[in-house]
């Protein structure tokens, strides 16, 4: 059985989307780091599984399971409420679940699903546990987002792309938005031990963008996929980010590679990312 690294250990974690992929490799490296790891998924069976994996790997018990769907804001309310009554601390709380839809659809709340799951779902779960993250300081947020937000922009009049859809546009928007929010979340945090940073993963092979889609959709998925790297490599700025002491009150940046770099010349638009978390609030009722 692997030995259990523990520069984490005592370390409360929480990762969304942790069934699979980036998600499920960043649990993987936590928990071998000696962390207690929460794996949220919307899946139950394919979450057993995916923890019954990682807890046989890293010779670590301490791998939790919580369900969750992340597109309806009354599950992320119950998933918030079922963490705080199992943890009273939380060390670490990574926004890494994503999606992408081929059409335009919404999600229970009546907001577009891309937006729902990418960018409202980590907004709204963050803004919930932050009192725990504040009494549990120092504490790290790390938000998952993508070189997509380069070529995103924020239509503040169309942030559901009711007027005009596209998967790529509506993808790109979300994870600019995800910038945004991290950017500001990050001066709301000032001086309470709590640090915000967002990432790009890379170009990776997951199975984002296959739910819900045509077989046609799912095998060019698949191949333009195949040529990405791996999931554990995809990984290693986020796991950079929740467990480095390099990066120990560092907040407010951009990272790829584990290197901070600058990202979307209007994502500095301090006067957007108010008016996006303006708007953000009023859709989850905060």
């Amino acid at each position: 059985m692997p030995v259990v690294t523990s520069s984490m250990q005592g370390k409360i974690c929480l990762v969304t989307g942790a069934n699979s992929g980036i998600g499920k490799a960043t649990a993987l490296a936590l928990a071998q780091m000696g962390a207690t790891v929460v794996m949220v998924c919307r899946d139950r069976a394919r979450g057993e599984q995916a923890r019954s994996e990682i807890t046989t790997k890293s010779g670590n018990t301490a791998v939790d399971l919580l369900q969750a769907d992340l597109s309806s804001q009354q599950s992320i309310r119950q998933l918030v409420e079922h963490f705080q009554h199992h943890y009273t601390h939380l060390h670490v709380l990574i926004n890494n679940a994503g999606a992408t839809f081929s059409g335009r659809r919404e999600a229970v709340d009546g907001v577009e699903m891309t937006f729902a799951v990418n960018y409202l779902a980590p907004f709204l779960l963050t803004n919930l546990l932050l009192d725990v993250l504040k009494a549990s300081a120092p504490a790290r947020i790390v938000n998952v987002s993508s070189a997509a937000q380069a070529s995103g922009s924020i239509q503040l009049d169309d942030l559901q792309a009711e007027k005009h859809f596209s998967s790529m546009r509506a993808y790109g928007q979300s994870k600019l938005a995800m910038v945004l929010f991290t950017y500001e979340l990050a001066r709301r945090l000032q001086g309470t031990g709590v640090t915000a940073n967002c990432l790009d993963p890379g170009f990776v092979a997951t199975n984002i963008g296959q739910r819900g889609a045509s077989l046609s959709v799912r095998l060019l998925i698949k191949l333009i996929w195949s040529f990405g790297t791996s999931p554990a490599k995809g990984a290693q700025t986020s796991i950079y980010l929740a467990s480095s002491p390099e990066v120990e009150g560092v907040t407010g940046q951009y990272f790829a590679k584990s290197m901070p770099r600058r990202s979307a010349a209007i994502s500095y638009d301090e006067s957007l990312q108010r008016h996006l978390w303006e708007q953000s609030a009023k859709l989850v009722n905060l």
